[in-house]
């Protein structure tokens, strides 16, 4: 019996047919933004309602809590020298891990109005810092604190990787969520989880051309429409394919948009990263557990 589930042949180059499904921890409220950080050998992934950061040893398979409280930790990446960096719903702002322990500021504003409360961020190859930005931790106290939006809209924001300008490149979406590039960075993709607050919006991810420089955005189209809940965070492995959360499976997605593939999970999937020393192991956040898989692929520049 196989945890996955080939809707193309395509998929099937994509897995390891024997490969199981491993329910590596559970506890959390809501499990979310896993980033594997290769120095520490770790995962780490917020538990949103709980205000933590937890840390998966892969090297002896622990878990202990690497932070709490946290500002409410959502998404996180890694910078090109290897920092984390964090979107926090409580303290409405993107910030960084320096080598000293301290979180630095990245971005906390714009036009000198508050941010929202920022969600999942990805890092381009020329260093700029590309972040999304919906209500969710100011919609209610259980993911941060309740209050009004200040900019009154969710964007996709970037920062400047010379000047630390923090300036809006996609305002045309409801509820922006997960984000990542095409591997060659001609395309960003943006999930629009906005039914959440405008009934009848289809649940999708959509896809932008991006301009040579990098800092201009295309109109929209629409990559994939999810069958089951939202798509949450998604990841792009270095062939194209999207591996997208859902509310059943992580969903895997060719390059054309075409659904290739599903890794049925029983908990709502929230994101996933790719991680371990190949990169070949998925990290999938669901619910209230971390679970991972191995597949045959790998993320860009492996």
């Amino acid at each position: 019996m196989s945890d996955y589930e080939i809707l193309d042949e395509r998929f099937a180059a994509l897995i390891i047919g024997h490969a199981r499904l491993e329910k590596l921890w559970t506890g959390c409220r809501w499990a979310e933004g896993p980033v594997y950080v290769p120095a520490a050998k770790s995962v780490l992934w917020s538990d949103i309602p709980n205000d933590r950061v937890m840390r998966f040893d892969e090297t002896d398979g622990s878990v202990s809590v690497f932070e709490s409280p946290c500002g409410y930790h959502n998404g996180h990446t890694l910078d090109q020298a290897g920092r984390v960096i964090a979107c926090e719903h409580g303290g409405r702002r993107l910030t960084r891990l320096e080598p000293d322990g301290r979180w630095s500021v990245l971005a906390d504003s714009h036009g000198g109005r508050r941010l929202n409360s920022p969600n999942d961020v990805v890092v381009k190859s020329d260093g700029s810092i590309w972040f999304t930005d919906p209500t969710y931790g100011i919609d209610s106290n259980y993911e941060g604190h309740a209050a009004v939006s200040e900019i009154g809209a969710s964007y996709v924001y970037r920062v400047d990787a010379a000047t630390g300008a923090v300036q809006p490149v996609i305002t045309d979406r409801i509820k922006p969520n997960g984000l990542a590039f095409s591997p060659d960075e001609s395309l960003l993709y943006v999930a629009d989880t906005g039914a959440s607050h405008v009934p009848g919006l289809p649940r999708a991810i959509h896809a932008y051309d991006l301009s040579a420089s990098g800092e201009t955005i295309g109109p929209a189209r629409t990559f994939a429409v999810c069958e089951a809940g939202f798509f949450d965070g998604f990841r792009v492995d270095r062939d194209g394919n999207v591996w997208a959360s859902s509310a059943d499976s992580v969903r895997i997605y060719a390059r054309d948009g075409s659904l290739i593939g599903r890794i049925p999970i029983p908990e709502i999937v929230s994101n996933l990263c790719f991680g371990g020393p190949k990169r070949n192991r998925l990290y999938i956040t669901a619910q209230s557990s971390l679970y991972a898989i191995y597949v045959n692929n790998h993320p860009p520049g492996w």
